[in-house]
């Protein structure tokens, strides 16, 4: 097993997400590891993954993720994930319990940042990164976590 990453900030990590997700198509191998990459080099969080969206159930079902036990599946518009699927806009979130309708999956969750996944106008769903640390979320990491997202979504384009 290999030894785990150094801790990174998040400029570093768009490059090494480039090199992971260059030459894989798969859309849940790639975000199985982007969510890896994430917990292991980003410090002060607690969960990183993804919740896909399910259409036929108009729900977000819990996909690729590292961290604690998760919320299974979060509709649309309910707490941070549900408002960022049904709003396609990033969101940080400074203090999750002041967030209206928040959802608790893990109650060491203090902020928290959500990325939408869009794919040729398609939601496919977002990625969703908490930490216990309340405003651990600034607007740089949103930008840098927006490039990891495309990076994502152009593997996706084809």
């Amino acid at each position: 097993m290999s030894a785990p990453l150094h801790r990174l900030n998040v400029d570093e990590l768009v490059p090494m997400v480039r090199s992971v997700v260059s030459n894989e198509t798969d859309m849940i191998a790639n975000m199985a590891n982007i969510a890896a990459l994430l917990f292991e080099a980003l410090p002060q969080i607690n969960w990183a993954g993804f919740y896909l969206w399910k259409e036929a159930d108009g729900q977000l079902v819990l996909g690729p993720f590292q961290g604690r036990l998760a919320c299974t599946r979060i509709p649309l518009g309910r707490g941070v994930c549900g408002t960022v699927a049904q709003n396609r806009e990033a969101l940080v979130v400074p203090d999750v319990h002041a967030f209206p309708g928040h959802i608790a999956c893990d109650a060491a969750s203090q902020s928290e940042i959500v990325l939408p996944v869009v794919v040729r106008g398609a939601l496919m769903g977002v990625l969703d990164i908490d930490s216990p640390v309340k405003d651990r979320f600034s607007d740089a990491d949103r930008v840098r976590l927006e490039e990891v997202v495309a990076l994502l979504v152009a593997t996706l384009e084809g």
